[in-house]
């Protein structure tokens, strides 16, 4: 077993930070959205892109939790098996 507790990839990190800070963006970003047309179902593009958004920030919240609890499963595991291990040096007969 290693020493070393399972950690977090780089890729893993971005992955999180981008699903955590798109909403942000896509919604904090009004010119890009600041407009009536095209309207859809009668509301105007500005109510249901914000709607849309709070779908979608939703999802995006969801993903980043899940690939969190992945890597803190893991650590847990890796703790509780290490745990589980005499420690180094007793049994040996000395």
């Amino acid at each position: 077993m290693s020493d070393k507790p399972p950690g977090w990839s780089a890729a893993r990190v971005i992955a999180v930070a981008v699903l955590l800070i798109a909403p942000f963006v896509g919604t904090l970003w009004v010119s890009s959205y600041s407009r009536t047309e095209p309207a859809f179902i009668g509301l105007p593009f500005f109510y249901w892109y914000l709607l849309v958004w709070v779908i979608v920030s939703a999802l995006c919240t969801g993903l980043a939790y899940v690939l969190t609890m992945r890597v803190e499963r893991q650590r847990h595991a890796w703790r509780r098996a290490r745990a589980a291990q005499p420690p180094q040096g007793e049994g040996d007969g000395a």
